[in-house]
């Protein structure tokens, strides 16, 4: 009687554990909602993996990560077989450098979140969800805190943080500009037989 009365009180105590895990276990939102894609951005943050917020930039973000490597790649290609050694060469390459070495679109994201503080930026609030706005292919959310973050999904389904893409754009329109600049004095310096 004893014995049945231990198994009995361990399969209670179990069943209320496995109700309360159940009841308060809250499994993250799908990737392909705008919920989703904010919540695995917060856990990156939060967990130091910042890398892990490249996949939830959206696509114009993401393909401006890897113009920028390609292109600064490409011009420190042009300067070292084409500039003479001095003042002007080593500085191009000190600057196009870092770019040019990265890894792939998330280790350039990383570098251009380092100049340009973005993930200060997202650290600054990535409290609770309060509010979402959907209006078709874009989405707004709005933190407990009242900081709103824009989102647009992408060709894949998911959905990108836009917050950034105006500034990733941008340099990676400079990036265009300064190649093609390396790429006129390159000529010229072949040209003139270095």
């Amino acid at each position: 009687m004893e014995r049945r009365r231990i198994v009995v009180g361990a399969l209670v105590a179990a069943v209320v554990v496995t109700a309360l895990a159940l009841h308060f276990h809250q499994p993250f939102p799908p990737d392909g909602t705008p919920e989703g894609a904010y919540a695995r951005i917060a856990k990156a943050i939060a967990e130091q993996r910042e890398r892990d917020v490249f996949p939830y930039l959206e696509q114009d973000a993401q393909d401006a990560a890897f113009s920028i490597r390609d292109m600064r790649r490409a011009a420190c290609d042009a300067i070292d077989k084409s500039y003479p050694a001095g003042a002007e060469r080593d500085a191009l390459l000190a600057e196009y450098g870092p770019d040019a070495t990265t890894k792939d679109g998330p280790d350039e994201f990383l570098l251009l979140a380092s100049r340009h503080h973005f993930l200060a930026r997202l650290r600054a609030d990535l409290s609770g969800i309060a509010n979402v706005e959907r209006s078709g292919e874009r989405a707004t959310i709005t933190t407990a805190h009242g900081t709103r973050y824009s989102f647009r999904r992408r060709p894949n389904g998911m959905w990108g943080l836009t917050l950034f893409t105006a500034e990733m754009l941008a340099d990676s329109e400079r990036a265009a500009r300064d190649l093609a600049g390396v790429k006129a004095a390159a000529a010229d310096y072949a040209r003139a037989g270095r």
